[in-house]
């Protein structure tokens, strides 16, 4: 028997889930909760399926039969109805800026004005595109847990394991700043942690002992290679900063007289001003270069193009050509080299050696903290490294 408003306003709640037909597919279901849902029953392509419709009274029983019908009628046409309900969430999510392309454009302007540095976001840009024909289209509210791992899986299945622990990362980042927009209610990468592979850890290859170290320095000092080149290498061991901080430097950051350089957040890996001591072999260092360099914006200007700075792999292959083998030693090692036998020394405090290799917490007092006092630790501590490493060539 069809329903009739009077009748449906005179069901009673059920124990259990419980289904009113109204006839031609469609059907009340009643909710233990009190629930009054509308649904369609259908078969498409060989299997039941069902179609929700809303819920009465928002949705009435002549406005069901409408929506029933319509469905009946695409299904007339080989249309899955379901299916069409998806595209035209999709296709209403294109037209208010709500698909999850459109967002991730917006978040990859937003990291560029804040100002990411230029290969931070040329790999977030990468990894985002990895994921873009997955998640590109579909509204942001209703990709799913799942979704995300089917584009996830892809990744793990070439066995990039870490790429696909960064692209989940990086679809998070995504969706809080949905969140943050008001265009999302929550992450589903959150519950995705669990579910990847865990890549192997990998340490950086370094040298990490006295005699070793003395070896690739006196190495480095008798190396003939190109007068940038030479230097880079000289100071990544008297300062061992980041590669891209030194190769990338400008003129203008060093107050030579001073002892002092200021690495501009923009090349810093916490986006934070860092300011390091210069010892006065790294001076000498820099004066000498300025005599070759100094009429350039940049401190080690590449000799193929002036206008670019030296690579990282220049360095690298600088090692190479010494005869340190990549297991051995990279220009990056330099960081790890000078960790760890300034640890062992004993001579410092740990916070000062964090803060003069720019590695900074999350706690912003403790960040202040190590700005304001370790400051004159950190010039003591440069000026004692420098002796050390200059000592080893003797």
């Amino acid at each position: 028997m069809p329903l009739t408003d009077a009748k449906i306003r005179n069901l009673k709640t059920p124990e259990t889930e419980k289904k009113i037909s109204d006839g031609h597919g469609l059907y009340l279901l009643l909710k233990p909760a009190g629930g009054r849902l509308w649904r369609v029953a259908y078969r498409f392509g060989g299997k039941q399926k069902a179609l929700a419709l809303g819920q009465y009274p928002h949705v009435s029983l002549a406005e069901a039969r409408q929506k029933r019908d319509a469905a009946k009628d695409l299904l007339a046409k080989g249309v899955d109805p379901s299916q069409q309900v998806k595209v035209d969430k999709a296709m209403a999510a294109l037209a208010s800026g709500n698909i999850f392309d459109v967002i991730a454009d917006e978040f990859l302007a937003k990291v560029t004005r804040d100002g990411l540095a230029e290969t931070t976001l040329m790999k977030k840009r990468w990894l985002l595109d990895l994921a873009r024909p997955d998640l590109g289209r579909r509204p942001i509210t209703a990709i799913t847990a799942s979704e995300i791992l089917v584009a996830l899986r892809k990744v793990e299945a070439q066995g990039n394991y870490e790429t696909a622990r960064r692209l989940r990362a990086t679809i998070g980042q995504v969706f809080r700043y949905a969140i943050a927009t008001a265009r999302a209610d929550n992450d589903p990468t959150f519950g995705l942690r669990g579910a990847l592979t865990t890549p192997k850890v990998t340490h950086r290859v370094a040298i990490t002992d006295w005699q070793r170290l003395a070896g690739l320095v006196r190495t480095i000092w008798e190396y003939e290679g190109a007068l940038e080149t030479r230097a880079a290498l000289k100071l990544m061991a008297l300062l061992y900063p980041r590669p891209g901080e030194l190769r990338q430097a400008n003129w203008e950051e060093f107050e030579l007289d001073k002892g002092v350089w200021t690495i501009p957040a923009t090349r810093t890996k916490m986006r934070k001003e860092h300011r390091k001591p210069l010892p006065v072999a790294a001076v000498d260092i820099l004066r000498d270069l300025y005599k070759l360099t100094g009429t350039r914006d940049l401190a080690f200007p590449s000799i193929s193009a002036p206008a670019r700075p030296i690579s990282e792999n220049t360095l690298n292959a600088a090692l190479r050509r010494m005869g340190f083998t990549k297991e051995e030693m990279t220009s990056h090692g330099f960081r790890a080299t000078a960790s760890t036998l300034l640890n062992e020394s004993g001579k410092w405090n740990p916070d000062a050696i964090e803060a003069e290799l720019g590695h900074v917490g999350a706690d912003e007092v403790r960040r202040a903290y190590h700005r304001a006092t370790y400051w004159e630790e950190r010039v003591a501590m440069a000026a004692w490294w420098n002796s050390e490493i200059l000592n080893l060539m003797r």
